[in-house]
């Protein structure tokens, strides 16, 4: 069995994420059981959400353990199996964390599911056709629910979600507005993704700014909003909310190193009607099947061209996420390991 290299959370962040947190280890790997196979990991996730779980504070999931491998999603290829379902040469995508190998109970539902990289690159499975663009999917469809016409808004417009939101809102005939950071993000957004707008936060950092630059991106003001970040740009997005807004909480980013994010005018909850609902995708897997149809048949005629930022080797991890964290990105943030 081959050497693993592992990334491991060696301790707890106080405010913000640093790359002492983590540890780089080598273990050996455990000789597989029946009904084990053992993958060898191409890719490694890299999401805002994992910043969330370095906290020992309650949560929607369990936190990531100190001391083990850090927990993430994968995409990779069977190298030697003791499953009936499997095979050596099978793509597959699961939560393998970071680390080279992963050896995996594939008896359980849900721990791998096989791929195919005929259309769709094996890369895509860990961002538009995958959890990311799930994520996007059932934010837009059964939170927001659109009409034809309506103007719908997403923060960090052009990363893993913000992407396939667009595509899938333009697919519904909304008028799309993404929120980015810097020029070339946003002429990203609206000359590959086909965004009707998209506004730089970097050039609007306060409510003000942001509320005019709103004001003029979505004249007939905002029907539908999918948040990622929260702060500032959550407050400006509220002062333009239409009657009867759908508003998709995904994330807060702006919150995760521990400062609270108070609302400016949690009235106007009330006064416009507003619908606001969090949602975590993973507990959604009813709909996860006909989302990755509808994603996987944007990205195959080129609707969907979803950009990504790689890093090279296990080593890069650490610091390619807490570029992640501070929007150094550019689209899907992956680490490749072959």
């Amino acid at each position: 069995m081959p050497l693993n290299q592992q990334i491991f959370l060696d301790n707890r962040p106080s405010g913000e994420a640093t790359a002492s947190n983590f540890r780089l280890v080598r273990s050996e790997t455990p000789a597989l059981q029946d009904g084990q196979v053992l993958v060898r990991h191409h890719y490694l996730s890299l999401d805002p959400y994992m910043r969330g779980r370095m906290n020992d504070t309650k949560s929607y999931a369990a936190s990531q353990p100190v001391g083990a491998v850090f927990q993430g999603g994968t995409v990779g290829e069977v190298v030697e199996s003791r499953n009936d379902r499997y095979a050596a040469g099978d793509k597959v995508v699961g939560f393998g964390g970071w680390q080279e190998y992963s050896v995996v109970d594939a008896s359980v539902l849900g721990a791998l599911r096989k791929v195919d990289t005929t259309h769709v690159p094996l890369s895509y499975y860990l961002g538009a056709v995958g959890m990311p663009g799930v994520t996007a999917w059932y934010g837009l469809v059964k939170i927001i629910a659109p009409q034809q016409g309506e103007t719908v808004v997403i923060t960090a417009a052009s990363g893993a979600v913000g992407s396939a939101f667009g595509a899938l809102a333009k697919a519904r005939g909304c008028r799309v507005v993404g929120i980015a950071g810097g020029p070339e993000k946003c002429r990203y957004a609206i000359e590959e993704l086909g965004f009707d707008a998209c506004i730089d936060y970097r050039a609007n950092p306060d409510v003000k700014s942001m509320s005019a630059a709103l004001k003029e991106a979505c004249p007939n003001g905002i029907d539908g909003y999918f948040e990622n970040v929260g702060g500032y740009i959550f407050d400006a997005v509220m002062l333009r909310l239409n009657a009867f807004a759908r508003v998709a909480l995904c994330g807060m980013i702006a919150g995760y190193d521990g400062a609270p994010l108070p609302l400016a005018n949690p009235a106007l909850f009330l006064i416009n009607r507003v619908k606001l609902e969090g949602f975590i995708v993973s507990e959604h897997m009813e709909f996860w099947p006909q989302a990755l149809e509808e994603l996987g048949k944007l990205v195959a005629t080129g609707k969907l061209k979803p950009r990504e930022s790689i890093a090279q080797g296990i080593a890069a991890a650490p610091e390619a996420f807490l570029g992640l964290l501070k929007g150094r990105n550019f689209g899907k943030q992956l680490v490749k390991l072959i």
